[in-house]
């Protein structure tokens, strides 16, 4: 049963829903307003005590300007990227694989497969800490890129498949078969018919995947030791020091760090819409 449309409620009810959408959308916003506030105000502000007033001098480009100048912030948004790219490309491709296997094959453990892909979602990825953090400096994967793009990938694609498989199970099995009928290798069904039909989901899942990789701190901090290879959500506490706390710098490079997410999302919002409603009606 889905939810009745607000255009077919009661006049007092959309009334109530038009005067409290704004006060939740404010509610909601107002810790990113702080942080906001916070990132271009200068730092004696804090350290006086105004911290959610308003700023005695309007620091904008000298805060913005500073996380550049007093920590590797470029470095470290490099880094970002480098992680999260190939690991994107990583958990989406395999999982398109095996989303198509076990949906399109019809084997004996096809269901036993897949819920164990979704059973390791379910496993809290803290008690995986020290055996991960053990294994990569036993494969001498700890303290690398590569090292973190690979757990990344592993850790995601079992998401990515429960994802995929449930938009190519969707798919009329027809179309298959009857390629199969004329004689076309699975490579080619699952390259000209299987993915053209799923690209809205494939580009909502690369989206998701990449917010959830480039905004990612905890294993950045348990796999990665060096200061050079860290990423952004990692590096911004450089701009801490022993005994100063710079918030005004570690707020404005957080919206910096931010910016990507937001941005990926928008360039993809029309395929992530449709990904996300895919199946969603009939006819």
């Amino acid at each position: 049963m889905f939810p009745r449309p607000i255009q077919q409620a009661s006049p007092g009810f959309r009334t109530g829903y038009q005067l409290f959408l704004p006060i939740a959308l404010l509610i909601w916003l107002l810790p990113l307003l702080a942080i906001f506030m916070t990132s271009v105000r200068p730092g004696g502000d804090i350290t006086a005590g105004n911290v959610f007033g308003w700023p005695s001098q309007w620091q904008i480009l000298d805060n913005y300007a500073a996380v550049f100048q007093q920590s590797k912030a470029m470095t470290y948004l490099w880094n970002s990227v480098k992680i999260t790219i190939p690991t994107v490309i990583i958990a989406v491709s395999l999982s398109c694989l095996t989303g198509y296997a076990l949906s399109a094959y019809r084997f004996r453990w096809a269901v036993p497969l897949f819920f164990l892909f979704v059973a390791g979602n379910f496993v809290p990825f803290q008690i995986l800490m020290v055996p991960v953090r053990d294994f990569s400096v036993r494969t001498g994967l700890y303290d690398t890129i590569t090292g973190l793009v690979l757990f990344h990938a592993a850790f995601q694609t079992g998401f990515c498949t429960l994802f995929m498989r449930n938009f190519m199970k969707a798919l009329p099995f027809e179309l298959i078969e009857s390629a199969r009928i004329e004689g076309v290798s699975e490579i080619k069904i699952f390259w000209h018919i299987v993915l053209p039909l799923v690209r809205p989901a494939i580009a909502a899942l690369a989206v998701l995947i990449f917010t959830f990789i480039w905004n990612d701190y905890f294993w950045a901090v348990v796999l990665i030791n060096g200061d050079d290879l860290l990423p952004v959500t990692a590096g911004v506490r450089s701009l801490n020091g022993q005994f100063v706390n710079q918030w005004h710098l570690v707020s404005a490079a957080s919206l910096l760090a931010a910016l990507p997410p937001v941005l990926m999302f928008f360039a993809m919002q029309k395929h992530f819409i449709a990904g996300l409603t895919l199946g969603a009606s009939k006819g």
